[in-house]
C-alpha cells in the first residue's frame, strides 16, 4: 500500500509536468516555430553555469516561499499573504539591521531573528481575525498585502526611514553595514548566497517539527478535523493561530538572501508574486520539504531559461502559461490519486472482512 502511494505520487507530478510540455508544444507550432528546438535551447541557457547560479538563488528564496505555504496548508490555511509578511520582514530586518552595529554573527542573527518576528506579527492579524471573527483568511491577507505595501512606501520616505542614494532616484533603506552582511560562496561565474544554508536548516527544521513533535502532531491532526481534534483536547484554535504566525515568520525570510548578499537595503524594487508562487510550489511538492525544493528549482529554472525565448521572437510569458497548466493539472492529476488510493484502501478492508468471516465460518 505504502508502494502503490508513493509511486502514485510520483506519477503525479511527472504527468503534470509533461501536460504542460505537451501544451507549450501544441502553442509553439501553431505559431510555425519548431518546439524541440525551442526546448534544446531552453535546457542549453538554463544550465549556463552563469544561470544556474541564478537560479539557485532564486531557488532559495521560492523554496522559503513553498515551506511558508506548506504550513499553512497542514492546517489547511491558504496564506496568500506571502507577499506582505516577506515585504515587512525584509523592510523592518534592513532597519534595524542598518541601525545597530554588532559582531558579525551576532549582527546576522538579530536581522534574521527581526525579520522572523516582523513577518510573523503581520502574520498574526490575520491569525487573529481568522480565530477571533471568523474572517476568512484568504481575504484578510489580501488586504494586509495592499496595507503592507503602502505602510512601506509611506516609511520610506526620506523624511522618515528611507535615504535617496546621491545620483538615484530608488528610495532605500540606509544600507546594512559589513558586520550584517552575509557572505557569498563563489561557484562558477556567480556568487551564491550563503542563505542557502539557513534554507536547508529551515526544511530539516519543518520536517522534524511536522513528523517528530507533539506540536506538529496537533498542527496535523487539527487540519484534518477542527472539530475531533478540539474534542480530543487540542487547543484548535491556538493551533490555528500559532501555525499562522509560524508561516508568516518563515515567509519574512523570503527576501534574507537578497537582502543580506546583495542589495543590503530595502526598496521598492524587491520583487513581488512570492504569495501565488509559494503557494504553487507546495501544492506541486506536496508540502514535503524535498518535494517544495525540486519544485522551487523547477519554477526558477523556468523563468530563467525562458528569457532566452525572446531573442527567438516568442513572448517569454509563454513561460508563465506553462507554470499555470502545472499547477492546474497537478491539482487534477492528485485529486485522480486520491481516488485510486481511497479504492485501493476500500479493497484492501474488503479482503481482510472476507478473510476474517471466512475464518468464522470455518471455525
Amino acid at each position: 500500500m505504502r508502494r502503490s502511494r508513493i509511486f502514485w505520487g510520483t506519477v503525479a507530478p511527472v504527468a503534470a509536468i509533461l501536460t504542460s510540455c505537451l501544451l507549450m508544444y501544441i502553442i509553439l507550432s501553431l505559431r510555425g516555430e519548431s518546439p524541440w528546438e525551442l526546448f534544446k535551447l531552453m535546457v542549453s541557457y538554463g544550465f549556463e553555469p552563469r544561470n544556474l547560479v541564478s537560479e539557485m538563488n532564486l531557488t532559495v528564496s521560492y523554496y522559503l516561499a513553498g515551506v511558508a505555504a506548506a504550513i499553512g496548508f497542514k492546517m489547511l490555511l491558504f496564506n496568500i499573504g506571502i507577499d506582505g509578511q516577506y515585504r515587512m520582514g525584509a523592510f523592518f530586518g534592513a532597519v534595524v539591521g542598518a541601525a545597530i552595529d554588532l559582531p558579525p554573527v551576532l549582527h546576522v542573527a538579530v536581522i534574521i531573528v527581526v525579520a522572523m518576528i516582523a513577518g510573523g506579527a503581520w502574520a498574526a492579524i490575520a491569525g487573529y481575525l481568522k480565530v477571533r471573527r471568523g474572517v476568512s483568511e484568504v481575504i484578510s491577507n489580501i488586504m494586509l498585502n495592499f496595507i503592507a505595501a503602502a505602510i512601506i512606501a509611506f516609511l520610506l520616505s526620506p523624511k522618515l526611514l528611507g535615504s535617496l542614494p546621491e545620483g538615484s532616484q530608488n528610495v532605500q533603506t540606509k544600507p546594512i553595514p559589513a558586520s550584517g552582511q552575509m557572505p557569498t560562496i563563489k561557484i562558477f561565474d556567480g556568487q551564491v548566497y550563503s542563505v542557502f544554508f539557513l534554507a536547508i536548516f529551515v526544511g530539516i527544521a519543518y520536517w522534524v517539527m511536522l513528523n517528530k513533535t507533539v506540536f506538529g502532531f496537533n498542527l496535523r491532526a487539527t487540519g484534518l478535523s477542527f472539530r475531533a481534534a478540539r474534542s480530543s483536547g487540542v487547543n484548535a484554535p491556538g493551533m490555528i493561530f500559532v501555525t499562522t504566525v509560524l508561516s508568516g515568520a518563515i515567509a519574512g525570510l523570503v527576501g534574507i538572501g537578497t537582502l543580506l548578499s546583495d542589495t543590503h537595503s530595502y526598496s521598492m524594487a524587491f520583487p513581488s508574486g512570492f504569495a501565488f508562487t509559494g503557494l504553487s510550489l507546495a501544492i506541486l511538492g506536496r508540502n514535503h520539504p524535498v518535494g517544495i525544493f525540486f519544485a522551487a528549482f523547477l519554477w526558477s529554472f523556468l523563468e530563467r531559461a525562458g528569457q532566452v525565448l525572446e531573442f527567438e521572437g516568442i513572448p517569454p510569458e509563454i513561460v508563465i502559461v506553462m507554470q499555470g497548466t502545472i499547477v492546474l493539472s497537478i491539482v487534477i492529476a492528485y485529486e485522480v490519486v486520491a481516488r485510486i488510493n481511497l479504492k485501493q484502501q476500500q479493497r484492501a478492508v474488503g479482503k481482510v472482512n472476507t478473510e476474517v468471516l471466512a475464518e468464522v465460518e470455518a471455525k
